[in-house]
């Protein structure tokens, strides 16, 4: 499992590499993984989910729940 979480964390960072700029207000309800974690977002935990990954973000009191489908496809929902 933390070889996958590691590998996952890698796509992730290739995918923030090769997001536009772009800034994501915390006050937003919806965001882009790339762009969360070019904030300084960190990935807390991942899970499977059929043929995608729940991923978890957070960074201080904010939090993420992000569906991750691929480099370039994730929807990212607030939490709290």
């Amino acid at each position: 499992m933390r070889s996958g979480l590691l590998a996952l964390a890698v796509v992730t960072f290739a995918a923030g590499a090769m997001a536009q700029d772009s800034d994501v207000s915390t006050s937003n309800s919806s965001a882009d993984m790339a762009q969360l974690i070019e904030q300084g977002y960190e990935i807390k935990a991942a899970a499977p989910n059929g043929t995608k990954f729940v991923v978890f973000l957070q960074k201080e009191k904010s939090a993420y729940a992000c569906e991750f489908a691929s480099v370039t496809s994730s929807r990212c929902r607030t939490i709290n």
